[in-house]
């Protein structure tokens, strides 16, 4: 069956941080309704045998009017991260959607345990919505990996929210020399918060390179591989 897809309108762009924007756009034809944590397919005009496809997940949960909140960061060459920073306000694009499975368990009887490094802290940010908003009583402990201080993406709204919510602890970690030692820093990090303690809810997502040998880590230490929710993108 031949994928479905529709116009969407830009209705704003923003920067959050030097090298990472938002867009929200609005589908033209009909609402997407989704779940927090999936992502839409982007159809862009440019590469050598448009159109070119890029998966972006949604940053805020599904509104009553239609609007997805995407966010992304520009890669230096990248033919469709190039194209989105230039879109603006009124601009048209091509989408279809949505995917995915990276979305919650429906049993969350247990510490749920976020990490993601850098814009996979877009549909972390989408599923942390939910849980609040639904009043979900469960912990939740995030860690956030970030390239450089200046791009930790949503950092105030971590802060407040672990403000706001006591179930909520937030831990963010910069770590600017690769993928290999963001995943040694962050398992250093991990083993004081899993080893000999009650089994949690691990969902990560980033890069192969930085998910795999995380979701290694569990399963080295009893979990089942269906139990580690992951999302890569790349």
């Amino acid at each position: 069956m031949a994928e479905l897809t529709q116009p969407a309108t830009v209705l704003s762009v923003t920067d959050l941080t030097p090298h990472v924007r938002q867009l929200v756009v609005k589908p033209k034809t009909t609402k997407i309704s989704f779940q927090p944590g999936q992502w839409v397919s982007l159809k862009l005009p440019v590469g050598p045998r448009p159109p070119l496809n890029r998966a972006y997940s949604m940053a805020d949960p599904s509104s009553p009017y239609g609007e997805l909140t995407l966010v992304f960061d520009r890669v230096p060459g990248g033919l469709g991260s190039n194209y989105l920073y230039q879109l603006k306000s009124g601009d048209e694009m091509t989408l279809s959607g949505p995917y995915g499975n990276f979305i919650l368990p429906p049993a969350l009887d247990r510490e749920l345990l976020l990490i993601a490094r850098y814009t996979g802290l877009v549909p972390m940010r989408c599923l942390l919505k939910q849980v609040f908003s639904e009043k979900i009583h469960v912990p939740v402990l995030l860690i956030a990996v970030a390239p450089s201080e200046d791009e930790v993406l949503f950092h105030q709204e971590w802060l407040t929210m672990a403000i706001q919510y006591p179930s909520f602890r937030y831990l963010p970690l910069v770590v600017q020399t690769g993928e290999a030692d963001a995943v040694e820093k962050t398992l250093s990090m991990l083993n004081p918060l899993v080893n000999d303690q009650p089994k949690v809810i691990p969902m990560l997502c980033g890069t192969k390179s930085f998910v795999r040998p995380l979701r290694a880590y569990f399963m080295e230490r009893g979990y089942d591989r269906k139990d580690v929710k992951i999302e890569t993108y790349d």
